[in-house]
């Protein structure tokens, strides 16, 4: 976005339908894209500045992107921020609906964290490479007036590159304002169209970020290793969810044992807490006292090299019709 972008009289009312819209998307969706989501929010809650947020955050005059006061003052704020606010409400709609749709299919297809990096390096190189446009005009052509000095705010850049790198592998042709081309060509048309048609927006910010969006394939294509700033964003996650791990690994633990599947106390499976232990043949309830089932004389388990062992080889000799019997006896009693 360029340092234009509305007047609030044209735009009054345009965010509930933003809000609305972006809320039938999110539904839509099975997987929901949070980088995205995140990002909406934040350009949002820039633009709005609610509560203590409007004493925290910078003036749009503070941030406002000029390659100039940049290189002259080392202003980073101007470099990182100015992204992030608009001028305008149509302005902040505009590019958030733009954001909306571009941002689904490439989160979607490449998962978060490789989103995030990649949103992270196209920022960086678009403003940076219309930092490098803006001084190169000044050394070779003497053309300051228009770019060197020039203020801009908006996240369009990091659009114009996101529309290159969704547009990269198709081979289907987009209808644009009357004329149909390849989609793969559609980010250079729609540069030339809005500088033509839409006065006051930064022509250098938008072919940086064109710019910015070809070198990140190419780098892409040439590094087929991870990329460092996915790295990073997958640690900063590890430890974050760390605690999580944590706890639900100790939760499971106890649940486990509550449960009693092992071990409990150093106490043996088959072994109450009331002083008897269950038959695995008959059933019955036998004293501790006892290692022989007082019912079918089943060996107690645990206890096979007892000198009850001829009573234990017995009971395996014992027929169904004797078991039935002799339970029949044990609850007659």
């Amino acid at each position: 976005g360029g340092g234009g972008g509305g007047g609030e009289a044209m735009s009054r009312g345009m965010l509930p339908l933003l809000v609305l819209h972006a809320v039938s998307e999110f539904h839509r969706q099975e997987k929901k894209p949070p980088v995205t989501a995140g990002l909406l929010l934040a350009n949002t809650l820039v633009y709005l500045r609610p509560g203590p947020l409007h004493r925290l955050l910078p003036t749009l005059d503070q941030v406002c992107f000029n390659p100039h006061l940049f290189l002259k003052y080392g202003d980073r704020k101007r470099f990182f921020l100015s992204p992030f606010y608009h001028t305008g409400e149509s302005h902040l709609v505009y590019n958030m609906m733009s954001l909306l749709w571009k941002g689904i299919q490439l989160e979607g297809s490449m998962g978060s964290v490789e989103f995030a990096s990649m949103i992270t390096s196209l920022l960086t190189m678009s403003q940076g490479i219309t930092v490098i446009l803006a001084r190169s005009l000044l050394l070779f052509f003497d053309y300051e007036t228009a770019y060197y000095y020039q203020y801009s705010v908006g996240f369009s850049g990091v659009l114009f590159a996101m529309k290159v790198v969704l547009n990269s592998q198709s081979d289907d042709f987009t209808y644009l304002h009357g004329m149909i081309i390849p989609t793969r060509y559609a980010a250079w048309a729609e540069l030339i169209l809005i500088q033509m048609f839409v006065p006051g927006v930064s022509f250098l910010g938008h072919l940086g970020g064109i710019l910015a969006g070809f070198l990140y394939l190419q780098l892409r294509g040439r590094f087929s290793g991870s990329n460092p700033l996915t790295i990073l964003f997958r640690n900063i996650i590890g430890v974050v969810r760390w605690p999580l791990r944590f706890l639900r690994g100790m939760f499971q633990i106890q649940r486990r044992q509550i449960s009693g599947t092992g071990t409990v106390g150093g106490r043996r499976l088959g072994t109450g807490a009331s002083g008897v232990w269950r038959c695995p043949t008959c059933t019955h309830d036998n004293s501790v006292m006892v290692n022989v089932c007082e019912l079918c004389s089943t060996e107690r388990r645990g206890y096979a090299f007892t000198p009850m062992q001829q009573s234990s080889s017995r009971s395996t000799d014992l027929s169904q019709e004797e078991l039935r019997r002799r339970r029949l006896e044990r609850f007659s009693r």
